[in-house]
Protein backbone atom coordinates (compact mmCIF):
# COMPACT_ATOMS: atom_id res chain seq x y z
CA UNK A 1 0.00 0.00 0.00
CA UNK A 2 1.66 3.23 -1.45
CA UNK A 3 -0.91 5.70 0.20
CA UNK A 4 -0.37 7.53 3.34
CA UNK A 5 -2.05 5.91 6.18
CA UNK A 6 -3.59 8.25 9.59
CA UNK A 7 -2.64 5.73 12.18
CA UNK A 8 -0.64 2.13 12.34
CA UNK A 9 -1.88 0.06 15.02
CA UNK A 10 0.09 -3.06 16.57
CA UNK A 11 -1.37 -5.50 18.35
CA UNK A 12 -3.43 -9.08 19.37
CA UNK A 13 -6.32 -10.20 17.50
CA UNK A 14 -8.96 -12.12 19.60
CA UNK A 15 -12.19 -14.08 18.79
CA UNK A 16 -15.02 -12.56 21.32
CA UNK A 17 -17.94 -14.42 21.72
CA UNK A 18 -20.58 -12.03 23.68
CA UNK A 19 -23.90 -12.85 25.29
CA UNK A 20 -26.50 -11.00 27.35
CA UNK A 21 -26.89 -14.01 29.88
CA UNK A 22 -25.34 -15.68 32.17
CA UNK A 23 -22.76 -18.01 30.70
CA UNK A 24 -24.13 -21.09 32.03
CA UNK A 25 -27.63 -20.36 30.86
CA UNK A 26 -26.95 -18.97 27.41
CA UNK A 27 -27.85 -20.83 24.37
CA UNK A 28 -26.04 -19.24 22.12
CA UNK A 29 -23.36 -16.42 21.62
CA UNK A 30 -22.49 -13.59 19.52
CA UNK A 31 -19.48 -13.77 17.26
CA UNK A 32 -17.25 -10.67 17.08
CA UNK A 33 -13.70 -10.02 17.44
CA UNK A 34 -11.61 -7.80 20.07
CA UNK A 35 -8.26 -7.05 21.37
CA UNK A 36 -7.32 -3.35 22.99
CA UNK A 37 -4.77 -1.95 19.84
CA UNK A 38 -7.48 -3.37 17.44
CA UNK A 39 -10.19 -1.87 18.75
CA UNK A 40 -8.19 1.46 18.78
CA UNK A 41 -7.65 1.03 15.05
CA UNK A 42 -11.79 0.22 14.16
CA UNK A 43 -12.91 3.03 16.50
CA UNK A 44 -10.40 4.89 14.50
CA UNK A 45 -11.42 3.89 10.91
CA UNK A 46 -15.49 4.54 12.29
CA UNK A 47 -14.16 7.70 12.56
CA UNK A 48 -13.00 8.03 8.96
CA UNK A 49 -9.13 7.92 9.73
CA UNK A 50 -6.74 5.42 7.07
CA UNK A 51 -5.69 2.95 9.01
CA UNK A 52 -3.24 -0.20 8.88
CA UNK A 53 -2.88 -3.14 11.35
CA UNK A 54 0.14 -4.92 11.99
CA UNK A 55 -0.53 -8.60 13.55
CA UNK A 56 -0.30 -12.39 13.16
CA UNK A 57 -3.51 -14.39 12.80
CA UNK A 58 -3.94 -18.16 13.11
CA UNK A 59 -4.36 -20.07 10.29
CA UNK A 60 -7.41 -21.51 11.03
CA UNK A 61 -11.17 -21.63 10.49
CA UNK A 62 -11.62 -18.15 12.16
CA UNK A 63 -8.85 -16.46 9.70
CA UNK A 64 -11.64 -15.34 6.60
CA UNK A 65 -13.66 -14.28 9.43
CA UNK A 66 -11.03 -12.11 10.75
CA UNK A 67 -9.91 -10.51 7.28
CA UNK A 68 -13.34 -10.23 5.72
CA UNK A 69 -14.42 -8.43 8.72
CA UNK A 70 -11.83 -5.72 8.78
CA UNK A 71 -11.48 -5.35 5.11
CA UNK A 72 -15.30 -4.59 5.22
CA UNK A 73 -14.09 -1.89 7.25
CA UNK A 74 -11.57 -0.28 4.92
CA UNK A 75 -8.78 -1.70 7.07
CA UNK A 76 -5.33 -1.72 5.39
CA UNK A 77 -4.62 -5.43 6.64
CA UNK A 78 -1.19 -5.53 3.87
CA UNK A 79 0.97 -6.18 6.91
CA UNK A 80 -0.89 -8.89 8.72
CA UNK A 81 1.06 -12.59 8.51
CA UNK A 82 -0.29 -15.97 9.13
CA UNK A 83 1.23 -18.22 11.48
CA UNK A 84 0.25 -21.59 12.28
CA UNK A 85 -0.26 -20.99 16.21
CA UNK A 86 -4.29 -20.77 16.97
CA UNK A 87 -5.99 -17.31 17.30
CA UNK A 88 -6.80 -16.49 20.68
CA UNK A 89 -10.66 -16.04 22.40
CA UNK A 90 -12.21 -14.57 25.03
CA UNK A 91 -15.89 -14.86 26.39
CA UNK A 92 -17.85 -12.45 27.86
CA UNK A 93 -21.60 -12.50 29.63
CA UNK A 94 -23.40 -9.41 30.64
CA UNK A 95 -26.78 -10.71 32.30
CA UNK A 96 -27.50 -7.52 34.07
CA UNK A 97 -25.51 -3.93 34.80
CA UNK A 98 -23.76 -4.86 37.60
CA UNK A 99 -22.92 -8.39 36.91
CA UNK A 100 -19.76 -9.31 33.96
CA UNK A 101 -18.41 -12.36 33.66
CA UNK A 102 -15.19 -12.69 30.89
CA UNK A 103 -12.89 -16.11 30.09
CA UNK A 104 -9.64 -15.51 28.62
CA UNK A 105 -8.38 -18.12 26.55
CA UNK A 106 -4.75 -16.78 24.90
CA UNK A 107 -1.94 -18.55 25.19
CA UNK A 108 0.16 -19.73 22.56
CA UNK A 109 -2.00 -17.41 20.29
CA UNK A 110 -0.85 -16.24 16.79
CA UNK A 111 -0.39 -12.56 17.92
CA UNK A 112 2.33 -13.93 20.55
CA UNK A 113 4.51 -14.56 17.34
CA UNK A 114 4.94 -10.99 16.56
CA UNK A 115 8.57 -10.32 15.88
CA UNK A 116 10.36 -7.54 14.32
CA UNK A 117 10.58 -9.35 10.95
CA UNK A 118 6.56 -8.58 11.18
CA UNK A 119 7.74 -4.26 10.95
CA UNK A 120 8.30 -2.64 7.94
CA UNK A 121 10.20 0.15 7.97
CA UNK A 122 8.62 1.87 4.79
CA UNK A 123 4.90 0.83 5.92
CA UNK A 124 5.88 2.93 9.54
CA UNK A 125 7.20 5.98 7.71
CA UNK A 126 4.30 6.34 5.86
CA UNK A 127 1.99 6.62 8.21
CA UNK A 128 1.17 9.65 11.07
CA UNK A 129 0.93 8.01 14.40
CA UNK A 130 2.05 4.39 15.27
CA UNK A 131 0.04 3.22 18.33
CA UNK A 132 0.94 0.26 20.68
CA UNK A 133 0.28 -0.78 24.05
CA UNK A 134 1.82 -2.68 27.19
CA UNK A 135 -0.59 -5.17 26.46
CA UNK A 136 1.34 -6.01 22.92
CA UNK A 137 4.72 -6.13 24.77
CA UNK A 138 3.36 -8.72 26.97
CA UNK A 139 2.50 -11.17 24.79
CA UNK A 140 6.33 -12.19 24.05
CA UNK A 141 9.45 -11.04 23.89
CA UNK A 142 9.55 -10.70 20.58
CA UNK A 143 6.22 -8.46 20.32
CA UNK A 144 8.14 -6.43 22.96
CA UNK A 145 11.15 -6.13 20.37
CA UNK A 146 8.51 -5.60 17.86
CA UNK A 147 6.99 -2.51 19.35
CA UNK A 148 9.92 -1.20 20.54
CA UNK A 149 11.41 -1.65 16.94
CA UNK A 150 8.44 0.08 14.96
CA UNK A 151 8.79 3.19 17.49
CA UNK A 152 12.46 3.53 16.61
CA UNK A 153 11.94 3.64 13.06
CA UNK A 154 8.94 6.39 13.67
CA UNK A 155 10.83 8.43 16.12
CA UNK A 156 14.22 8.36 13.61
CA UNK A 157 11.61 9.64 10.78
CA UNK A 158 9.47 12.24 12.68
CA UNK A 159 6.39 9.68 12.71
CA UNK A 160 4.42 10.45 15.97
CA UNK A 161 3.98 7.55 18.34
CA UNK A 162 1.12 6.86 20.58
CA UNK A 163 1.46 4.18 23.86
CA UNK A 164 -1.08 3.30 26.86
CA UNK A 165 0.26 0.81 29.14
CA UNK A 166 -3.03 -0.63 29.69
CA UNK A 167 -1.63 -2.47 32.95
CA UNK A 168 -3.63 -5.88 33.50
CA UNK A 169 -2.59 -8.15 36.56
CA UNK A 170 -3.78 -11.02 34.36
CA UNK A 171 -1.28 -10.39 31.67
CA UNK A 172 1.61 -8.64 33.63
CA UNK A 173 3.34 -7.32 36.89
CA UNK A 174 4.28 -4.11 37.98
CA UNK A 175 7.91 -4.67 37.71
CA UNK A 176 7.53 -5.90 33.95
CA UNK A 177 5.19 -3.40 33.31
CA UNK A 178 7.53 -0.92 34.61
CA UNK A 179 10.27 -2.42 31.98
CA UNK A 180 8.36 -2.93 29.36
CA UNK A 181 7.55 1.37 29.77
CA UNK A 182 11.01 2.47 29.99
CA UNK A 183 12.26 0.30 26.94
CA UNK A 184 9.97 2.55 25.00
CA UNK A 185 9.60 6.09 27.34
CA UNK A 186 11.98 8.19 25.46
CA UNK A 187 10.37 7.39 22.40
CA UNK A 188 6.64 8.21 22.99
CA UNK A 189 5.06 11.49 21.97
CA UNK A 190 1.37 10.94 23.21
CA UNK A 191 0.64 8.75 26.30
CA UNK A 192 -2.51 7.31 27.57
CA UNK A 193 -3.08 6.09 31.42
CA UNK A 194 -5.71 5.33 33.60
CA UNK A 195 -5.61 6.36 37.01
CA UNK A 196 -6.98 2.57 38.42
CA UNK A 197 -4.41 0.75 37.48
CA UNK A 198 -1.70 1.95 34.82
CA UNK A 199 -0.29 5.11 37.16
CA UNK A 200 -0.69 2.89 40.35
CA UNK A 201 1.11 0.39 39.28
CA UNK A 202 3.92 1.70 36.55
CA UNK A 203 4.69 4.91 38.28
CA UNK A 204 3.35 5.41 41.37
CA UNK A 205 1.95 8.36 41.54
CA UNK A 206 -1.68 9.40 42.66
CA UNK A 207 -2.28 12.67 41.62
CA UNK A 208 -3.43 13.52 37.96
CA UNK A 209 -1.34 16.76 37.84
CA UNK A 210 1.59 15.25 39.32
CA UNK A 211 1.63 12.76 36.92
CA UNK A 212 1.52 14.14 33.53
CA UNK A 213 4.35 16.96 34.78
CA UNK A 214 6.45 13.63 36.06
CA UNK A 215 6.06 12.56 31.86
CA UNK A 216 6.28 16.09 30.46
CA UNK A 217 9.62 16.01 32.19
CA UNK A 218 10.14 13.04 30.47
CA UNK A 219 9.35 14.17 26.94
CA UNK A 220 6.21 12.97 26.02
CA UNK A 221 4.48 15.97 25.24
CA UNK A 222 1.04 14.76 24.78
CA UNK A 223 -1.02 13.27 28.04
CA UNK A 224 -4.14 12.02 28.94
CA UNK A 225 -4.73 10.51 32.16
CA UNK A 226 -8.11 8.65 32.37
CA UNK A 227 -9.47 9.17 35.67
CA UNK A 228 -12.57 6.76 36.85
CA UNK A 229 -12.76 8.42 40.02
CA UNK A 230 -13.55 11.41 39.00
CA UNK A 231 -15.22 10.35 36.06
CA UNK A 232 -13.57 12.41 33.45
CA UNK A 233 -10.38 12.72 31.62
CA UNK A 234 -6.46 15.06 32.41
CA UNK A 235 -5.38 16.62 29.16
CA UNK A 236 -1.48 17.76 29.41
CA UNK A 237 -0.32 19.82 26.79
CA UNK A 238 1.78 22.51 26.12
CA UNK A 239 2.26 23.10 29.72
CA UNK A 240 -1.46 23.24 30.31
CA UNK A 241 -3.72 20.52 31.97
CA UNK A 242 -7.60 20.64 31.24
CA UNK A 243 -10.07 18.15 32.85
CA UNK A 244 -13.03 16.83 30.59
CA UNK A 245 -16.08 14.87 32.03
CA UNK A 246 -17.40 11.60 30.65
CA UNK A 247 -19.68 11.92 27.81
CA UNK A 248 -21.67 10.08 29.86
CA UNK A 249 -21.83 8.00 33.05
CA UNK A 250 -24.77 6.05 32.17
CA UNK A 251 -23.17 2.88 30.67
CA UNK A 252 -23.31 -1.05 30.14
CA UNK A 253 -20.40 -2.16 29.16
CA UNK A 254 -16.99 -0.73 29.32
CA UNK A 255 -14.83 -3.64 27.86
CA UNK A 256 -12.27 -1.94 26.03
CA UNK A 257 -13.83 1.88 26.33
CA UNK A 258 -10.32 3.32 27.16
CA UNK A 259 -9.00 1.87 23.86
CA UNK A 260 -12.16 3.25 22.04
CA UNK A 261 -11.54 6.13 23.06
CA UNK A 262 -7.73 6.16 22.14
CA UNK A 263 -8.66 5.66 18.68
CA UNK A 264 -11.22 8.57 18.74
CA UNK A 265 -8.38 10.77 19.90
CA UNK A 266 -5.81 9.70 17.14
CA UNK A 267 -8.67 10.12 14.78
CA UNK A 268 -9.16 13.62 15.92
CA UNK A 269 -5.09 14.61 16.41
CA UNK A 270 -4.14 13.41 12.77
CA UNK A 271 -7.38 15.53 11.13
CA UNK A 272 -6.45 18.62 12.82
CA UNK A 273 -7.82 18.77 16.42
CA UNK A 274 -6.42 20.42 19.51
CA UNK A 275 -5.08 17.28 22.41
CA UNK A 276 -7.95 19.28 24.09
CA UNK A 277 -10.70 18.95 21.52
CA UNK A 278 -9.39 15.43 21.02
CA UNK A 279 -10.28 14.60 24.14
CA UNK A 280 -13.93 15.93 24.06
CA UNK A 281 -14.19 14.05 20.52
CA UNK A 282 -12.69 10.85 22.04
CA UNK A 283 -15.10 11.47 25.07
CA UNK A 284 -18.03 10.88 22.87
CA UNK A 285 -16.73 8.07 20.90
CA UNK A 286 -15.96 6.24 24.03
CA UNK A 287 -18.89 6.77 25.98
CA UNK A 288 -21.47 5.61 22.75
CA UNK A 289 -19.62 2.64 22.63
CA UNK A 290 -19.95 1.91 26.41
CA UNK A 291 -23.43 1.93 26.06
CA UNK A 292 -23.54 -1.49 23.85
CA UNK A 293 -22.23 -5.00 24.74
CA UNK A 294 -18.68 -5.89 23.17
CA UNK A 295 -15.72 -4.03 22.24
CA UNK A 296 -15.95 -3.48 18.70
CA UNK A 297 -19.44 -4.29 17.24
CA UNK A 298 -20.65 -0.99 19.85
CA UNK A 299 -18.17 1.31 18.53
CA UNK A 300 -20.39 4.12 16.78
CA UNK A 301 -19.69 5.44 13.42
CA UNK A 302 -18.22 8.79 12.32
CA UNK A 303 -21.81 10.68 11.63
CA UNK A 304 -23.13 10.18 14.95
CA UNK A 305 -19.90 11.57 16.67
CA UNK A 306 -19.91 14.26 15.04
CA UNK A 307 -23.39 15.46 14.87
CA UNK A 308 -22.72 15.47 18.70
CA UNK A 309 -19.48 17.15 18.91
CA UNK A 310 -20.99 19.48 16.73
CA UNK A 311 -23.99 20.43 18.74
CA UNK A 312 -21.92 20.29 22.28
CA UNK A 313 -19.55 22.77 20.99
CA UNK A 314 -21.08 25.14 18.84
Amino acid sequence: MNEKLDIVAIGESLIELSTNAKMASAGCLYKSYGGDALATAIAALRMGSKVGFITRIGDDPFKNFLLDSWQAEGMDTSQIRLTNEPNGLYIIARPTLNEKELVHYRKKIAPSKLSIDDVNEDYIKQASVIYASGVTQSLSPSANEAVDYAFKIAKDNGVFTAYDPNYHSLLTNPTDAKEAFARISDKIDIMFMNTKHDTANILEIDSPENIIKNLWDMGISIVVIKSSEKSGYYTGYNGNIVFTDFYTTEYIDTTCSGDVFNGGFLHAITHGFTPFEATKFASIVAGLQAKGIGAIKSIPYKDEVYSIYRGNNA
